[in-house]
Formats: structure tokens, C-alpha cells, sequence
């Protein structure tokens, strides 16, 4: 069964090559955050005959004001952006998919308090919130900042997953799960997770990019400290600083980590078009 599932995956990825390059994107921005920052100097250093340079090809991006390698910045801020996503999908889908489930299955008075408490989550307002707590925790580290932004973001997957869980425990094979007396922990870790398990990871792709563009949305108000390793802080310097909308020579400095982000966003996008097909039989037959 297994192997049949892997060989429809690859079967799936390879109707369209497209797919395989959002593969291909993800895993480099994975290298690129693990591996690429130790092949730098944990300080870069910076050039005085050479600030705010164009893009040449001793410097991919040109060079920010301090005379730094753009793409340098770029590659060692990385570790902590996706790290920071990382933790923020992570928490987002676990928090959420077990309230979901939890509710969903049990309903009654577990149902009505868990789903109470979701939408109280629901109506706060995520960006005033985080700007409150960025003046009294700074968000020294990257799990710090997806601890926060995954604990912000879970309410939706809760409600998604609670609706999906209401629709599948009066299918068949949960009745007939009952009905042999086995445990609630049983049948949502062996019943229902599984046949959620596209949409989860669907979810947890997509909760990626919305933590990449909160910390770095962040960063670039100028609200968090500065670390110049960080795209969003290359951003709030590259046009409040270097004056990239008005110099053409700081363009490559802002181009770089929109690029950045702009090729993670779609790398994830592929892959969630490939997932939707994999685990959807009707689709995979066509």
C-alpha cells in the first residue's frame, strides 16, 4: 500500500513540472536555512569603499550601507524566518487540529465551551496584539516568535477542522468503530486524523507563509529589534535608510528578500496544488 502511495505521489509530481520546482524551492530554502549560514562569518564584514552598490557579479544584489553582501543578508536571515515559520505551522496545526477534533467528536458541553473560546480568538485582532507585545517581549529568539504568532493563529484551523470532523463521525466506518466499543483516543487518532491528514498539512504549508509575512511585516515596521540578518529588517533599511525607492543603486537591497519571499510563497503554493491532487482520488484518476 505504501508503495503504491509513493509511486501515485510521484506519478502526481510529475504530471506537472511545476511541481517538482516548488519541491525543488522548498528544499533549497530548507538547505539555504540550515547549512548556508555556516559558511559565514557570524558577523559579515562590511566594505567602506563599497556602500550601496548595484548588482555586479561580485555581488549578486549589490551591497546595503554598511557595504555587506545583499545576498550574504539574505541567506543568513533565512534561519531565522523559516525557523520562526516552522514553529508557528507546527503549533498553529496542533493547537487548532486537537481542539477541532476534540470538539467535533465530542460536541454537547465540550463543543459549546471549546467553540466559545475559538471565536473569543477569532475576534481579537492579531496585528494591534503583537504590537503590544513587541514593547514588553522582544522577541530575542525565532521559537519565541512562532511560539507567539502559532498561539495568535490557531483559531481558524479549529473551526475548519471541527467542521470536517462533524461531517465524517456519521460516515460508516465511525459508526462501525463504535459500535465494536473502541476508545475515543482510538478512533480520532486511528479514524479521523488520517482522513484529515491532506487538509492538515495543507494547512500547515499555508500557515508557513502567513508566520513569514507576520515576523517579517513586523520587523519592517520597526517594531521588533533590529537584526539586519532578518528580511524585514532589510526591508525597513533598504527604504528608510538606503532610500531604495528613489536610489536605483539600493534596488538590489530591497529586491533581494522581496524575492525571497516571493519564491518561498510560491514554491508552497505548487506544492499545495500537488497535495490536493495526491490525496484526492477522483482528481488523481483524471
Amino acid at each position: 500500500m505504501r508503495r503504491n502511495f509513493w509511486n501515485g505521489v510521484w506519478r502526481v509530481m510529475r504530471r506537472k513540472p511545476s511541481r517538482m520546482a516548488g519541491v525543488v524551492i522548498i528544499l533549497g530554502f530548507a538547505l539555504m536555512a540550515i547549512f548556508g549560514p555556516m559558511f559565514l562569518p557570524v558577523n559579515l564584514p562590511g566594505n567602506v569603499n563599497a556602500i550601496t552598490q548595484p548588482p555586479s557579479w561580485a555581488h549578486w544584489f549589490g551591497t546595503d550601507p554598511q557595504g555587506k553582501d545583499v545576498l550574504a543578508l539574505v541567506i543568513k536571515g533565512s534561519r531565522y524566518v523559516l525557523l520562526t515559520a516552522a514553529v508557528t505551522a507546527l503549533i498553529t496545526v496542533v493547537v487548532g487540529t486537537s481542539i477541532g477534533l476534540f470538539s467535533g467528536f465530542k460536541r454537547g458541553r465540550w463543543d459549546t465551551v471549546l467553540m466559545r473560546l475559538t471565536d473569543m480568538k477569532l475576534t481579537i485582532p492579531g496585528l494591534p496584539l503583537l504590537l503590544v507585545l513587541a514593547t514588553v517581549w522582544k522577541f530575542g529568539s525565532p521559537v519565541q516568535m512562532g511560539l507567539v504568532l502559532g498561539l495568535l493563529g490557531w483559531g481558524g484551523v479549529a473551526r475548519a477542522v471541527r467542521s470536517q470532523t462533524l461531517s465524517l463521525r456519521e460516515r460508516g466506518f465511525i459508526e462501525a468503530a463504535r459500535g465494536l466499543g473502541l476508545s475515543t483516543t482510538h478512533i480520532i487518532g486511528k479514524e479521523l486524523l488520517p482522513s484529515m491528514a491532506p487538509y492538515i498539512a495543507m494547512n500547515m504549508l499555508i500557515a508557513v507563509t502567513g508566520a513569514v509575512y507576520s515576523q517579517v511585516g513586523l520587523f519592517f515596521l520597526g517594531v521588533l529589534p533590529y537584526e539586519s540578518d532578518n528580511w524585514g529588517v532589510m526591508l525597513n533599511l533598504a527604504v528608510f535608510q538606503a532610500g531604495a525607492m528613489i536610489t536605483p543603486n539600493a534596488l538590489g537591497y530591497l529586491l533581494a528578500p522581496l524575492l525571497a519571499i516571493l519564491l518561498l510563497t510560491l514554491g508552497i503554493v505548487l506544492v499545495v496544488d500537488a497535495m490536493d491532487e495526491i490525496f484526492n482520488p477522483r482528481l488523481r484518476e483524471e
